[in-house]
């Protein structure tokens, strides 16, 4: 799914209607009958239902739903910001069929001229359900005027309404790649048209980050949605993991992932790799690791296979295994690699991860110790990811070793530095943390809306590791989606754990193996609910 700015959504609309045919008014309805539907779906027991619209066109889409609440029997409160006289075109249209004498017992329309009015009305906030349709996509900050004094006013409230933000909560700039707005209404959900902008995947819209933002297709034609920005929302791809396997198939049909690390006191980060991979549907699973690793991380699962690797003095993997003919037994029928989990960072452990990647052409997952290492000799990184699939994992920390840049300048610029680092070394580069990049080598970026904040633990990178291996081992010859859907599985796995009952079932108690007890779950979903609503954040 494609991410457009506001300039490209506007474009799409007129699109729509002038070369296809489709009027922005029935556009309208459209959008309307959507934030009904899923209005009444998410807050079945709302009927007293207040409306604050500006005058623009995302105060008609709110109109046009106010009517569809009377019309089902709801009391419906309009508060329109401003005078009637300011509305033009499909929001004028929108008011006219509001004021049907049939609704005239079951709406009260009021107009707020000034700041001061809003105190006249404390009944409004006494509702089941609050719809935010003042401003949309159009905004440009700062907020100022009615719809700030308007923002004041619900806070000052003791109002305990849930808020259904139209489009976007007022004082979001659509366009924003930042995680908080300096002024912006609070939301509880957000529904948003055709296809999210930036501030829909980038911002933190919702009071929790467990709270609906879904996009509602409202009849715009593929061939009218169109962007430069070479952003698309990483759920997507989890449609590989929906196409069913061959009846005939075999293991050798689903890939043989190698997993490379462990030291002494980090046996859990091969193990936790491994039986991940296994999880995510490789067909074979090898960890290679060192004789006294080996015994703990066999015992996390009798279906992975193990591999002794020759130890250096610092007890960590020795460049030894470089040998050309310890290398050919290692990587015989191999067809991915993960190297890092618990590798170490002794001179040895550096050797030989750095050796290891110069020495062989095999699609290779890095993370952990051996982007430390990777980290050592920078220069080398393109030598390393020519004629490959390199794909980089780091986190924050990490990225800024690789870079040479501080952590902070790579979090204030996570989406440039990301881009520009993957064209240049021609990889794919997961930056993880809060709604985590995935960079591809032709500038294209994805960005994920999965995962939570009990995420922050030790062994959540290993798992993710895991699951990239495994997916890309068996779709060779589609590693940007695969990568992508194993980053959206791995935050969604953990999304479902924490509301479930059960020792994970909470941000305090989640252990990053819990999430894997619900990775079923999480292959199951499907985040385009019922055909209709595609789910960016939540779950029906």
């Amino acid at each position: 799914m494609k991410i457009l700015s506001a300039a490209e959504m506007q474009a799409c609309d007129r699109i729509t209607s002038e070369q296809f045919g489709i009027p922005s008014l029935q556009l309208m309805r459209n959008a309307a009958e959507a934030v009904f539907t899923f209005a009444s779906q998410q807050f079945p027991q709302a009927t007293r239902i207040t409306i604050l619209c500006g005058r623009g066109n995302n105060g008609g889409d709110g109109l046009m739903t106010a009517r569809l609440f009377a019309a089902a029997g709801c009391a419906v409160t309009v508060l329109l910001l401003g005078d009637a006289d300011g509305l033009r075109g499909d929001a004028k249209a929108a008011m006219q069929e509001l004021l049907e004498p049939t609704l005239n017992e079951r709406v009260s329309l009021r107009f707020i001229a000034d700041a001061e009015e809003f105190a006249f009305h404390p009944d409004a906030l006494a509702a089941d359900l609050i719809l935010d349709a003042v401003l949309g996509t159009g905004f440009q900050p700062p907020l100022r005027g009615l719809p700030l004094a308007a923002l004041e006013w619900i806070r000052a409230s003791a109002s305990r309404a849930p808020i259904l933000a139209i489009d976007l909560p007022t004082g979001w700039d659509a366009d924003s790649t930042a995680a908080t707005a300096e002024s912006a209404y609070p939301a509880d959900a957000v529904i948003t048209f055709t296809v999210p902008k930036p501030a829909h995947v980038f911002g933190n819209l919702t009071r929790l980050w467990n709270q609906p933002i879904v996009v509602a297709p409202i009849g715009s034609p593929d061939e009218a949605i169109v962007s430069g920005l070479n952003l698309h929302w990483a759920g997507t791809a989890k449609f590989i993991t929906d196409i069913p396997r061959p009846t005939d198939a075999n293991k050798g049909n689903f890939g043989h992932v190698l997993v490379i690390g462990g030291s002494p006191g980090k046996s859990g980060a091969p193990a936790m790799a491994a039986l991940t991979a296994l999880r995510s549907g490789a067909g074979l699973v090898t960890a290679a690791v060192t004789p006294a690793v080996l015994p703990l991380v066999a015992a996390i699962a009798p279906e992975l296979m193990t591999q002794p690797l020759a130890t250096a003095p610092s007890g960590e993997i020795s460049p030894e295994n470089l040998a050309p003919g310890s290398l050919k037994s290692l990587l015989s029928r191999i067809t991915v690699i993960a190297l890092g989990p618990g590798l170490g960072t002794s001179p040895e452990a550096v050797e030989f991860a750095l050796g290891l990647l110069q020495a062989t052409s095999l699609p290779a997952v890095v993370d952990a110790d051996a982007l430390n290492a990777l980290a050592t000799q920078p220069g080398n990184l393109a030598g390393v990811a020519r004629c490959r699939t390199l794909i980089l994992t780091p986190h924050p920390g990490e990225m800024a070793r690789l870079t040479g840049l501080p952590t902070a300048e790579i979090q204030s610029s996570r989406l440039q530095i990301a881009r520009e680092f993957a064209v240049r070394y021609q990889v794919t580069l997961v930056l993880k943390g809060s709604r985590t990049l995935i960079a591809h080598p032709d500038g294209r970026v994805a960005i994920n809306t999965s995962g939570n904040p009990a995420m922050a633990k030790g062994g959540s990178g290993d798992l993710l590791t895991g699951m990239i291996a495994g997916l890309l081992a068996q779709h060779l010859d589609a590693p940007a989606e695969a990568v992508e859907a194993a980053v959206y599985l791995h935050g969604l796995a953990a999304d479902i754990t924490v509301e479930q009952p059960g020792p994970g079932g909470d941000q305090h108690t989640l252990l990053a193996t819990d999430s894997l007890a619900n990775l079923y779950r999480a292959f199951r979903f499907h985040p385009q609910a019922e055909g209709r609503y595609c789910w960016l954040q939540g779950m029906p």
